[in-house]
């Protein structure tokens, strides 16, 4: 709950309130004091009880006119609307406003959890992941994770995501949810939009973690250059109390000049000239960590389920940032031989030495980036490739999958991936379309657990197979109908074991 008066305390502080405006006076003083039990930005959610914010580039007056319709009385916004409001609340800057006012509405639920945020162009996500499996193991299952994938507050259940990090109500809602189901971490992807449009504004996390940097995101809708999206992600580094960096990012002297102007302690990891080496072993999905100092006491091996060395890299981060809200190396080596980022990558061994790499890839840049990878890891075996693509959406991803194929495929097996109302067929022969190497061996089969299971039983020691597009979902649409399916990689895991 907030009052007025409260509200006016809080935006002075930030130096965020111009004035209040009833409709016999304006002033800079709450004009009398109201209870709010309540705080929207969605019209349809409003009603006597609430604080109503008119955000967004696309609000509209008639969003707040039909809030009135429902009982509201206070409006809180950058400019005054024409309508009978009893008060309206005329601020400097709404996003920045509707942070400040939804962390205290919430009572302030980040001082009760240990925040980890993560950045970085690639990687977000299977960072946040591998921390949540070692912080699992730490905490009992109380940590929550908000990520670009999927969510969960209280440490168990999963949902969808809208937004890799959300709006800064929702933020704090979803804060608060997690208090209260007894979480005690939190771990959170930031982007850069969450501070080009203060999502997070505000907000200090325990450990901050930057992964990389290159350009993305670049264009009129989101950051107009690359300075602009560079600037947005270091904040992260200039809103922790301790931070992890990458040791080769680029730009590393100037976000390690960051972190000394305002005197965070910065922990790195990469090559030998970091603080934590990570050293690759003989085993594909094997590295070790090591340190001359080793304050966590992290040095040993360590094994993940995901191909890549920059996914060892990946873990190495994971490691450090559960290391200071209090993982160990025991969570850490048992967290990491059981994180399964879903479709990310994720790599199965053969009994004979055949690599299965399953993962979401399903437009020309992912497919393409997924087949690289594996010709480089498998120059001397055959490289297949099992996939479909959705139907009734997307339609030209089609040729692009097709394209990528054609660059490095030797065999691709088109099958199906929730064609909905579409024959699977027909988006095959379309996808087949853009296969322009007359090299490749096509090949249909609309069942798709019959294509894993011969692509994978015939697999010979230096193939790789690649199961493209469904990764762990279990489901299969068709009809619109979601129809029960195993799972690529838990069909994987069924096959290599006969």
């Amino acid at each position: 709950m907030l009052t007025l008066t409260q509200i006016q305390q809080i935006l002075e502080k930030e130096n965020l309130l111009r004035e209040f405006i009833t409709p016999t006076r304006w002033t800079l003083t709450a004009p009398f004091d109201k209870k709010f039990r309540k705080i929207a930005y969605d019209s349809r959610e409003a009603d006597a009880d609430t604080l109503f914010f008119c955000k967004g580039n696309n609000f509209q007056q008639r969003y707040l006119e039909q809030a009135l319709e429902k009982g509201l009385t206070c409006y809180l916004a950058e400019q005054p609307y024409e309508v009978a409001a009893e008060v309206a609340i005329i601020v400097t800057d709404i996003r920045k406003a509707l942070a400040v006012l939804s962390m205290a509405f919430y009572d302030y639920p980040q001082r009760k959890l240990k925040l980890i945020g993560i950045t970085g162009t690639k990687g977000k996500t299977t960072v946040a992941y591998f921390t949540k499996q070692i912080l699992d193991i730490t905490t009992n299952q109380k940590t929550a994770l908000l990520s670009t994938l999927n969510t969960t507050v209280d440490g168990v259940t999963f949902f969808k995501s809208k937004l890799t990090t959300p709006e800064s109500l929702d933020l704090y809602r979803m804060m608060a949810e997690a208090v209260e189901n007894g979480m005690t971490h939190l771990i959170m992807e930031v982007s850069s939009q969450a501070y080009k449009v203060a999502r997070v504004y505000g907000l200090t996390f325990d450990v901050g973690v930057f992964l990389n940097i290159s350009p993305d995101h670049i264009g009129p809708i989101e950051h107009p250059t690359f300075e602009d999206y560079f600037y947005c992600k270091r904040q992260l580094l200039a809103n922790s109390r301790q931070v992890i960096l990458q040791h080769e990012i680029d730009h590393f002297d100037l976000l390690l000049e960051l972190t000394k102007q305002k005197n965070i302690p910065v922990i790195t990891y990469g090559n030998q000239q970091a603080d934590y080496c990570v050293q690759p072993l003989a085993h594909p999905l094997a590295f070790a960590l090591t340190s001359s100092s080793d304050r966590f006491n992290l040095n040993g091996h360590y094994e993940i389920l995901l191909a890549g060395d920059f996914n060892k890299e990946n873990a190495a981060a994971a490691l450090l940032a559960s290391a200071l809200v209090g993982g160990d190396q025991k969570a850490g080596q048992q967290g990491l031989a059981e994180a399964l980022v879903p479709g990310r990558m994720n790599l199965l061994l053969k009994s004979n030495g055949a690599h299965i790499y399953v993962d979401y890839a399903h437009n020309y840049l992912s497919m393409k980036s997924l087949l690289a990878f594996a010709k480089e890891q498998h120059p001397t075996g055959a490289l297949v490739v099992i996939t479909g693509s959705t139907g009734n959406k997307a339609e030209s991803r089609r040729t692009g999958l097709g394209q990528a194929i054609g660059e490095y495929a030797d065999t691709a097996i088109l099958t199906s991936d929730d064609p909905n109302f579409e024959d699977p067929r027909k988006i095959a022969d379309e996808i087949q379309q853009g296969i322009k190497n007359p090299h490749v061996d096509v090949h249909f089969e609309i069942d798709r657990k019959k294509a894993i299971q011969a692509a994978i039983q015939a697999a010979g020691p230096n193939d790789a197979i690649i199961l493209a597009g469904k990764g762990t979902d279990q489901y299969m649409t068709v009809n619109d109908e979601n129809l029960p399916y195993e799972g690529d990689y838990q069909l994987a895991e069924k096959f290599i074991a006969l």
